[in-house]
């Protein structure tokens, strides 16, 4: 092996590690007791526990805002595929004056602070009785997830060589068949990139849950930032815990997702 590929490999294992050891020292403290963790020099040697563990798990103010993020976050990712893609394609395929400006108004959305949207929201859920309900979160969470699919979704139905699609015309397939049996299964490798950011940036997303929610809508985030305490005792175990509990349900979609397109694939093939 040439010294030019070994530091290569060695600068790749290296980044590696440094972007796999936060999580894993995170869910080695999710197991310390707290004394453990406040050390000055780190313990690596430790007496394990599921006390932290068992403490998330059993209140009911981690369940709620569980199903809360999964109901809010499901919901928002699903809408933004039904509606985004057709409307991605739209532009991709059928480009007119307002295209580009269409596609800047898309990027913009994601310029704005997470203030400059909440604040309107609230006044407009305020007024129509909707403040601090899962509906309320989900039409929120769907214009982000609209806006992401479509400026990722653009590029990859961009890419497709419009010669396939004129085969299938030629087929007898009409607009909609070649958009379900053609377009989406061609450029359906790219779209899990809009699929899987929406859910990450929708079930991570914090100040817009905050100011929409008092107490029945609260999501996981939010519960989990309640568990810390002001002053010198924080349960940093237990905000540990939440914080593995928290991902969790990225890292199983994201796994589900790639291997049933990695199924779909080899059925193909």
């Amino acid at each position: 092996m040439s010294p030019g590929r070994l530091l290569a490999r060695l600068v790749l294992a290296f980044t590696a590690f440094l972007a796999v050891f936060p999580l894993i020292w995170t869910g080695l403290n999710a197991l310390k007791n707290n004394v453990d963790i406040i050390t000055r020099v780190p313990k690596l040697l430790f007496t394990p526990t599921l006390d932290n563990v068992v403490y998330i798990l059993e209140r009911n103010s981690v369940l709620a805002g569980l199903t809360n993020s999964i109901i809010a976050c499901g919901s928002a990712v699903v809408i933004g595929l039904v509606f985004g893609l057709p409307a991605a394609y739209a532009v991709a395929r059928y480009p007119n004056r307002w295209s580009a400006d269409i596609q800047f108004f898309v990027l913009s959305l994601r310029f704005l602070p997470p203030v400059a949207v909440a604040i309107p929201l609230m006044v407009i859920w305020l007024q129509l009785g909707l403040y601090d309900t899962l509906l309320a979160l989900t039409i929120t969470y769907s214009l982000l997830t609209i806006s992401v699919t479509m400026w990722l979704a653009i590029p990859a139905f961009q890419r497709i060589p419009p010669e396939i699609e004129e085969a299938a015309f030629v087929d007898g397939y009409g607009p909609y068949a070649v958009f379900f049996r053609v377009s989406l299964p061609v450029a359906s490798r790219a779209l899990v990139g809009a699929i899987a950011f929406s859910f990450v940036l929708v079930w991570n997303e914090f100040l817009i849950a905050l100011m929409l929610s008092s107490g029945n809508a609260k999501t996981l985030p939010i519960v989990a930032s309640e568990l810390s305490q002001q002053g010198m005792n924080v349960p940093w175990g237990i905000l540990n815990a939440s914080v593995v509990l928290l991902s969790l349900p990225p890292l199983l979609f994201l796994g589900v997702l790639s291997g049933f397109l990695n199924s779909a694939f080899r059925k193909k093939s």
